[in-house]
């Protein structure tokens, strides 16, 4: 189509692959919104679900955790759990990201978005 036009059928292909891009990375946020994680704290006495996309979705602390005076422990290990769930939602982002670029063929540590 742009046959005579020398490096502008590049550029054409190299648009149309941004395109492309840019909607399947658009879709894979999406679709981190419904990807759980689960962090955890003091041996599973605190758990923390979160989406992969960061956002905290569900806390869980096992009932033993409440006896005597231990708010500043529990404290520390909601912080701990929380913090553990966020962790593995960039890694698991990450992850999503790498596989989304492998996929079409770029670089596997580009980094996206620009």
């Amino acid at each position: 189509m742009l046959k005579g036009l020398g490096g502008l059928g590049d550029m054409a292909k190299m648009m149309k692959s941004a395109q492309e891009l840019q909607t399947k990375m658009a879709e894979m946020q999406e679709e981190l919104h419904n990807v759980m994680v689960v962090g955890e704290a003091g041996a599973g006495l605190v758990k923390a679900t979160a989406s992969a996309k960061g956002e905290l979705k569900e806390l869980n602390i096992d009932p033993s955790i409440f006896s005597g005076d231990d708010k500043e422990v529990v404290e520390d290990l909601i912080l701990a759990a929380i913090k553990d769930a966020q962790a593995k939602a960039t890694v698991k982002a990450q992850e999503e990201m790498t596989r989304l670029t492998e996929s079409m063929g770029l670089p596997k540590d580009i980094k996206l978005p620009f």
